[in-house]
């Protein structure tokens, strides 16, 4: 069954520098229990380590897609 998202990111759509202030501010929008959608063209894997320094213990991780053209991932607010 595909999840629903309470908000999707389109990470290609942002400038360099606005790419993951803009993902960490839709983070934390979000209420417990509710999940994201990021869509990128590499592996977000640099991400998924900002994640686990700077929201340790508060999210869950899943890739819905692996390339190698699009990266879908999931990442739900505990």
């Amino acid at each position: 069954m595909e999840k629903s998202f309470a908000a999707t990111v389109n990470v290609p759509d942002y400038p360099p520098r606005e790419k993951h202030p803009t993902i960490f501010n839709t983070f934390d929008g979000l209420n417990p229990g509710e999940n994201m959608l990021i869509v990128n063209d590499h592996d977000p894997r640099p991400l998924l380590y900002q994640f686990m320094m700077e929201r340790p213990e508060q999210f869950e991780w899943e890739y819905i897609e692996e390339g190698p053209e699009n990266w879908r991932v999931a990442i739900s607010k505990k």
